[in-house]
C-alpha cells in the first residue's frame, strides 16, 4: 500500500461510499476490497487518515471493509477545535452511551453497564456484510468511543471476531463494561460454545482506558478475554492536535499512536490482529 501523509485529509477516493439502510436507519457506509468482511469502527473524532490506514491494511489482507461513518467529518485530520465539537455532540447524542451517570436505569451498576444503542444497528450491518460477502462469519474493530462495541456485536451470530482497541466508554466509570449483565453473560456462553476470543488492546498510561476495565472484563469473560497493554513507550510522540491537546497520553494503538516502522510494538499488535481476522474468518 502507497504511503499517505497522515497530516492531510484523505479523499477515500479508493472506497466505495454507499448509503446503507438497516433497522430504518441509514448511514454511510465506506467499503473497500474482497473477502470476508471486517467492520472498521472510527475512533473519536471520526474517520481520519489513521483510521483510513488502518482499514486500508484490513483490505489488503484478504478482507472486505465496511467502514461506517459515525461521527466527524470523514477523511479528516484530527483538528483540535474540529474535534472538540465532534466530542461534544457524541456525548450527547441519543446514539451513544458516554457516561454512565446519565444512563437511564434504577440502580448506579446498571447504568455503568447498558450498550451505546448504535451497537443495535451495527449488529446489523455485521448480518448485511456477512449476506453479501460469505465466508463463515465477519470481524469487527471499534476504536476509542467505539472500542467497546465489537463485543456487543457479538450477539449476531455471524459475528466471530471481536476486537476491542482502547475501549474508553463509559467516560466516566473506569471499570464501565458498556454491555448488560445479561448481555455479557450471553457473549461469554457463546464464546465458550463456539471456541471464540476476544482480543482487547491498550497502553498502560491511557487516561481512558484504564486497567479497572481490563480487569472488569477478564473477570466477566475469563480466558475468552485475551489482553494486550503496551508500554507507554511504544506509542508514536507526533500525533495530531486533537490527540496532542485533549487526549495528552498515549491512546490509539492501531492509529494516531501507531509508529509505522518495523519491530515496532504498535506494528506487532496490527499484524496480530490481522492475523486473528484471518484465523477467525479463513474460507
Amino acid at each position: 500500500m502507497p504511503k499517505r501523509s497522515m497530516l492531510e485529509d484523505d479523499p477515500l477516493e479508493d472506497f466505495d461510499r454507499r448509503e446503507v439502510t438497516v433497522d430504518d436507519v441509514t448511514k454511510v457506509v465506506h467499503v473497500a476490497g474482497r473477502g470476508p468482511a471486517v467492520i472498521v469502527m472510527p475512533e473519536m473524532p471520526g474517520i481520519s487518515p489513521h483510521v483510513a490506514r488502518f482499514a486500508r491494511w484490513v483490505r489488503d489482507a484478504g478482507f472486505a471493509v465496511y467502514m461506517p461513518s459515525l461521527f466527524g467529518r470523514d477523511g479528516a485530520v484530527a483538528g483540535a477545535e474540529e474535534g472538540k465539537e465532534v466530542f461534544r455532540r457524541a456525548c450527547v447524542s441519543s446514539e451513544f452511551r458516554a457516561f454512565a451517570a446519565a444512563a437511564e436505569a434504577t440502580t448506579a451498576t446498571a447504568a455503568a453497564d447498558r450498550p451505546s444503542p448504535v451497537t443495535g444497528w451495527l449488529r446489523s450491518l455485521a448480518r448485511l456484510a456477512h449476506e453479501e460477502r460469505g465466508g463463515p462469519g465477519v470481524g469487527a474493530i471499534g476504536m476509542c468511543f467505539t472500542g467497546n462495541f465489537a463485543l456487543t456485536m457479538m450477539l449476531e451470530p455471524a459475528m466471530l471476531a471481536p476486537v476491542l482497541a482502547q475501549p474508553s466508554l463509559p467516560l466516566d466509570d473506569p471499570a464501565g463494561l458498556d454491555i448488560t449483565p445479561a448481555e455479557i453473560t450471553d457473549v461469554r456462553r457463546r464464546l465458550d460454545r463456539d471456541d471464540l476470543t476476544v482480543l482487547a488492546y491498550r497502553f498502560q498510561g491511557d487516561r481512558f482506558c484504564r486497567a479497572q476495565r481490563f480487569a472488569a472484563y477478564a473477570e466477566a469473560l475469563g480466558d475468552r478475554f485475551v489482553a494486550r497493554t503496551l508500554p507507554d513507550s511504544a506509542a508514536a510522540q507526533d500525533v495530531p492536535p486533537f490527540f496532542e491537546q485533549f487526549v495528552a497520553s498515549p491512546h490509539s494503538v492501531v492509529t494516531a499512536h501507531l509508529i509505522d516502522e518495523a519491530d515496532q510494538p504498535t506494528m506487532a499488535a496490527r499484524d496480530e490482529i490481522l492475523a486473528f481476522f484471518a484465523q477467525r474468518l479463513a474460507v
